[in-house]
């Protein structure tokens, strides 16, 4: 995770944004999830922190959906280069469900991540604390108070990160209708104030530059930024399930294969794997002779590419013939099965119904009709 974000500040590192001070820094809530295991996330505001009255998320490129990213406005304001001392944030009255929320989020080690001028920084959600054998204690606390540490050169951003130092966690008990800390409680609520201190610092390192710092800085283990074993596994077992799937489908779908006279089997295939990857509705009629003719259409090029290149190489002169045999042969050969294979069947249809109608139809001189033996 670290390593893509350096990759996307090295990219973008020609891309300066300027500010003069008292210039708003937009911080950027983007998400949340266990410590160990930074692939499974969530969005920030799931859990029942400080949120704006409406929230305006940001325009993310292809990059950040594929990285998870859920970033958001947040309630902090931060001005350049103008530091702040426990700004409140906002209070909040949780009940004794968000109470539990939290407190299960931070026994399971959950950090949160904030983007500041596309620079991403990580922080936990809480503290825990397990002392002594016998007696046991288990304690958990919320970092309620955040100090934002910002670095600038001129009139960039450099770096920023937050840091609970000198700060207390508040502490949640179990339940949330007993007395907290002093903090004021009631109903079977409790009542929390988020607060936070901005500081800035100047720092000497250019603004293309500014990637190196991120890359010396990791939240994250190392061992953990990129889970092979779980990847390796993931992909046998989507292979497997594939393979299991093709089996099934090829058995209960044998005899419908058998009645299908595609000319191309490998044109039967690319049906079967739009069908499976839900390009269209197979339960809608006519949806398999549509995507068909999609199909054809598409690689019609492919085809015409193909038959012009290779009647070049053998010199050929009369390319107008050679289009109408491209264009014409697969779908002549194919229309041309389907009207015998369908006439065939109205004929039989006319025959069948006209034997059940009369019998004596099919009485030939001389020879009484084997369905009227038994009269």
């Amino acid at each position: 995770m670290t390593v893509l974000c350096v990759l996307i500040l090295g990219l973008f590192s020609g891309w300066a944004v300027g500010y003069k001070q008292g210039d708003n820094v937009t911080l950027y809530v983007n998400k949340v999830g266990p410590y160990h295991n930074p692939q499974e996330t969530y969005h920030y505001y799931t859990l029942p922190v400080c949120r704006p009255d409406k929230v305006h998320h940001k325009s993310l490129s292809l990059g950040e959906v594929l990285d998870g990213d859920r970033m958001a406005e947040s309630l902090y304001h931060i001005r350049f280069r103008e530091n702040v001392e426990k700004k409140t944030l906002c209070k909040l009255t949780l009940s004794e469900k968000q109470v539990d929320e939290l407190r299960e989020a931070i026994e399971e080690l959950y950090y949160f991540e904030f983007v500041l001028d596309d620079i991403p920084f990580w922080g936990f959600v809480g503290y825990i604390e397990e002392s002594g054998f016998l007696p046991h204690s288990h304690k958990v606390g919320l970092w309620t108070h955040l100090d934002f540490n910002i670095e600038y050169n001129s009139d960039s951003v450099i770096f920023a990160n937050v840091s609970v130092k000198d700060v207390k966690p508040f502490p949640l008990e179990e339940g949330a209708g007993a007395a907290v800390g002093g903090v004021g409680v009631g109903g079977g609520s409790l009542t929390v104030t988020h607060t936070y201190s901005v500081r800035w610092y100047e720092s000497n390192l250019p603004f293309a530059r500014r990637a190196e710092r991120l890359r010396d800085y990791s939240f994250f283990p190392k061992t953990l930024e990129i889970h092979w074993l779980s990847i390796i596994n993931s992909l046998v077992l989507v292979v497997l399930l594939l393979g299991f799937v093709i089996i099934i489908l090829m058995r209960v779908l044998k005899n419908d294969f058998a009645r299908i006279h595609f000319p191309c089997s490998l044109f039967t295939l690319a049906i079967i794997v739009m069908a499976l990857l839900g390009m269209f509705n197979i339960h809608r009629h006519g949806a398999i002779n549509s995507a068909a003719i999609v199909l054809y259409a598409l690689t019609s090029c492919v085809s015409g590419y193909v038959s012009c290149s290779f009647y070049t190489q053998i010199n050929g002169q009369r390319w107008v013939w050679n289009i109408i045999l491209t264009s014409a042969l697969f779908s002549g050969l194919f229309c041309s099965t389907h009207s015998v294979v369908k006439h065939s069947k109205n004929v039989t249809g006319r025959y069948r119904k006209k034997v059940l109608m009369n019998p004596k139809a099919l009485k030939f001189p001389g020879e009484p009709h084997p369905s009227l033996e038994a009269y």
